[in-house]
């Protein structure tokens, strides 16, 4: 995992050079990632709580599936490889939603996010996810909105701006 080679990109999410992902993290270089929010049929959305052996974000609730854009790999590539290596998910229509700038908060990744409608079940990957469960976007914009800090910051941000281009119904 930390050996992987990642493109680094320019502010204009340009690609500059590859390096190793580790080296990538430690200074800072703005990267790529893509992030995937995953619905069943009853409108709830799946999330993954991190595996406790990760680097970062450790035990937290994060999006349905997600990692980096490989070097020399583009976003729509990225994505349906991640979920099938996070969840098992072979073969899922995948929509590009939106797309995050670079910056501190977001670990300097440029983050496209998709979604993806499946009802399960999942095979998690054990090295990535120590458990997971369906949530109603109601209790997740109740979370959201105390901030909750068993959640990610990426995912925080993320599902702000999901309620900014999908309102909760009736609101």
């Amino acid at each position: 995992m930390s050996n992987e080679l990642l493109d680094v990109v320019d502010e204009l999410d340009c690609i500059l050079e590859q390096r190793p992902r580790q080296e990538i993290h430690a200074t800072g270089r703005r990267h790529r990632a893509v992030h995937i929010l995953v619905f069943n049929d009853r409108d709830q959305l799946f999330l993954q709580k991190r595996s406790m052996l990760k680097d970062l974000n450790k035990g937290l609730w994060d999006t349905s599936a997600a990692g980096h854009v490989d070097a020399g790999e583009t976003y729509a590539d990225c994505a349906p490889r991640e979920l099938e290596e996070e969840l098992g998910v072979a073969a899922a229509d995948l929509k590009a939603l939106f797309k995050l700038e670079a910056c501190p908060e977001l670990g300097m990744e440029f983050i496209q996010v998709y979604q993806a409608q499946h009802n399960g079940p999942f095979q998690l990957a054990a090295d990535e996810i120590d458990e997971g469960g369906w949530f109603p976007p109601t209790a997740i914009d109740d979370r959201v909105a105390k901030d909750d800090p068993t959640m990610t910051e990426t995912f925080k941000i993320i599902w702000r701006r999901y309620r900014q281009i999908v309102p909760p119904a009736g609101g």
